[in-house]
This record gives structure tokens, sequence and C-alpha cells, in this order.
């Protein structure tokens, strides 16, 4: 189960501070997706069937999911589940202009994940983006869940590839006989995924080089130790390298954490879950609720949830967090799966610099510069000085003939 981790000791402090799982896959990894790559690169289509035939198991004829197949797959998903996926919406403005063709990708391993296709694909529509590809692994017979197709419907998706892993991204990323080129790809993967995003950026634009998604909770006394054990396990849940924090001055609510957590999970079993608590879950004991906020804005987690008296008052003392889930009833699913605004979020400490995704992932900024006989004439002795300062005499010249 969790350990607990004081912060006073320097010790534990950077024992906690080092629960992070390492992101990357090793040199394994590397040499694996740069063959891939470049097995995509020179082959193409063929390349990319017999890489997920090999993956996958799923033997295909053609690399997209045609229409038919698609609307069959959608229809089977349950009622309550496409009802909660047309809830919401939204508007946006912006005087930018939309990327041509975007891929979203979602992981088809573990779990399948709808949710994931709205929180991409309907963005990058929203966006104003005209073509959006959704990759994810096909099932051995060629199809994917209904879930994730009716989801593709419903966030406005034009096509769906049956690939996954680093042969899908390398294809959307070069292009090949069947799959056009795309400007952008998003979404979170395994760690072959990654690799390949972080191999193929100079070719497309990326999110993100995502790690094991994350959780850290600080928590006082008011906090129930049941929903605290509740919220680790949820997120625990998703991967064995998953990081599940709680940071708390209440040395009682982290007792109390522990044995709520061997409840959970006695009575509720969750393999997955149980791994990741005991290699990266933590109860990390502060000082006080100062220090607790601090530790948790130096770890920028990617999901932090303030469970406090006073959680709003907390905000502004952690802004690098990729979302804050403030007070008792905002747990990370509701973010993960309605309330938003978006769940593919920065892990691995990248919040500090990193934001979540959002439309602004879809766009361009063009800059556009026009300027009329007076204005030239009044910058031209500014314009020509520094350009010969620099030793370029062709840009001053460019300047110089419209002078005269």
């Amino acid at each position: 189960m969790i350990r607990i981790l004081v912060l006073s000791n320097p010790a534990e402090r950077a024992q906690a501070l080092s629960l992070r799982a390492a992101t990357g896959g090793g040199h394994q990894v590397t040499a694996a997706v740069a063959d891939i790559i470049a097995e995509v690169r020179t082959r193409g289509d063929a390349a990319v069937r017999e890489l997920t035939e090999r993956f996958d198991g799923a033997r295909l004829e053609s690399l997209f999911l045609d229409e038919a197949r698609w609307d069959a797959l959608a229809a089977k998903c349950p009622a309550p589940v496409r009802e909660m996926e047309l809830e919401g919406g939204g508007t946006l403005r912006s005087l930018t202009i939309p990327l041509r063709r975007a891929a979203c990708y979602v992981p088809g391993g573990r779990a399948a994940y709808p949710s994931t296709v709205i929180m991409t694909a309907a963005v990058a529509r929203l966006a104003g983006v005209p073509e959006v590809i959704v990759a994810t692994p096909p099932r051995r017979d060629g199809t994917i869940l209904p879930e994730v197709a009716a989801a593709a419907r419903l966030a406005g998706a034009t096509r769906i590839l049956l690939a996954g892993g680093a042969q899908a991204v390398a294809a959307l990323a070069l292009g090949t006989g069947s799959v056009p080129r795309v400007d952008v790809i998003v979404g979170p993967g395994n760690a072959y995924v990654t690799e390949a995003k972080k191999q193929l950026s100079g070719e497309v634009r990326i999110d993100s080089l995502a790690g094991p998604t994350e959780v850290v909770i600080v928590a006082d006394s008011s906090a129930d130790p049941r929903q605290v054990a509740a919220d680790l396990v949820a997120q625990g849940e998703h991967d064995p390298l998953a990081l599940s924090v709680l940071v708390t001055a209440d040395p009682s609510l982290a007792r109390r954490t522990i044995d709520a957590l061997e409840r959970e999970l006695s009575e509720h079993p969750n393999r997955i879950a149980a791994e990741s608590l005991g290699a990266h879950g933590a109860a990390v004991i502060a000082r006080d609720l100062d220090e607790a906020l601090s530790f948790a804005d130096e770890l920028a987690p990617e999901h932090l949830e303030l469970l406090l008296r006073d959680a709003p008052s907390a905000l502004s003392k952690v802004p690098r967090a990729g979302a804050v889930f403030v007070g008792y009833h905002a747990p990370v699913p509701v973010g993960d799966y309605l309330a938003g605004p978006n769940h593919t979020l920065p892990t691995g400490g990248t919040a500090r610099f990193a934001s979540p995704l959002s439309a602004s992932d879809f766009v361009r900024r063009q800059n556009v510069i026009e300027y009329g006989p007076r204005q030239l004439e009044s910058d031209a002795g500014a314009i020509e000085t520094l350009a010969r300062a620099e030793g370029l005499h062709g840009h001053a010249r460019a300047i110089e003939v419209r002078r005269k």
C-alpha cells in the first residue's frame, strides 16, 4: 500500500519528489520506434498494414473504417453513453487560421476512451479544422468499440484510421498512399506513441509528450478519507505507472486514508490501481497547509484536487497544475468526462510551462504587414541603420531603392 513520507525529512522529501515514473521508454523503445518510422517512410500503407497485424492482430483490407461499419458500430453505442456525449457545447471565435488537417490519437490498449475522442476531435472542429482523423488501434476483427465510433460521429470527425502505435503516428506525420499527411497530432498514448511523436515533432505539430497520468490531492482534516481513497484509486487504475499522491498537514488523515484505501481495494479489487499505488503512491505529510500547497505546486501535477475547508482561497497558491479541481464535489472524473474544459493535460511536471489542449492547438497565427509610402519613409532610416549594423547591406538596399 502507499507509503507515508514527511517533507521535513530531507531524504523523504527527495523520495516524494522522485515518485513520478520516468517518462520515455529507454533505448529499446527509441530504436524500435525509429525502425517503425523508417518502415512507414519507405513502404507506406503496406508497412502500416503489416505492423497493425503484428501488433494488434487485425488484418485489414482498408486502413480506414468504412462508412457503413462506422454507422453500424456507432448505432450499438448504449443510449446513456450517447446522451452523455451530447451534453455541453460552446463557441469560439478566433482571428487566426485553422489548420487544414488534424489527427486525434485515441488509445485502445487497457481501456477505450470515447471521452478522449470528444475532448480532442470536437475541439479541433470547433477551431475550424475541416478534416479531423481519429486514429485508434483496431480489434482483431478490424473493428473498434461502438462507443468510440459513436463519439467520433458526435465530435465531427471525418475519418477513422484503423491503426495505433508508432506506425499510426508515422503514417499521419509523413503521409502514405492512403493516409494523408496531417498538420497536428494530439492525444495521449503509450511509450511508443510518445517516442514517435518526439521523433517526428519536426515533421508535424504535436500537443505534448505525455507521460503517465497523475493526481495530487491536497487535503485538510475536513476531508473524508473515503473520498480521498476513492480518488487515489480512480487515478491509479489508468496505468501501473500512474502517480497518486495525498499531501496533508494532518497525519491522522493520512493514516485514515491508508485504512480506507485498504478497505476500498478489498471490497472493490482493482489490480492496476493496487499496482500503481504500491509503486507510485504516497501520503506526504507537510508541516502546514502552506507547505502542502507549495509542495503540490513544485510537483506541477496533471490533476490537482483541493479538498479543503476553504479551497477557493488556496487556488492562487498552486498556479503550476494542469487542471485544478476545487472542493469536495469536484473529483477528477467530472473533468475527465463532462466538465472539461479539456482532459488532455500536461504531465510529468510540464504544467510548469505547458497548457491543457485547447482550440489554440489547432490554429496557426499569420503575421500580415502593410506599409504605405509615408510610413516607409518615416522608418527607412532606422531600418537601414539596423540592417547595415548587422552587415546585411542587401536588406538596407531593399529599403533604399524604395525611397529613391
